[in-house]
């Protein structure tokens, strides 16, 4: 698994627990989903993705966009 696609599944994990935390918890995980997408919005237009960073230090290999 390169690191795109593991940065993409995590981001989608991210998404869902806190949708279901919103539904379940409390309204205010819903925060959590806004931050998830305005990371992803500011990764595709810098480049730069703390989680990419992450994955690339457990060992995945770089991918097309994030090298």
């Amino acid at each position: 698994m390169t690191i795109d696609r593991a940065v993409m599944m995590f981001a989608g994990f991210m998404v869902l627990v806190s949708l279901g935390l919103g539904l379940y918890v409390s309204p205010w995980w819903y925060l959590l989903t806004a931050f998830v997408g305005l990371n992803l919005i500011q990764a595709s237009m810098t480049g730069f993705c703390p989680a990419a960073m992450v994955f690339r230090r457990l060992g995945c290999p770089a991918g097309v966009a994030f090298k």
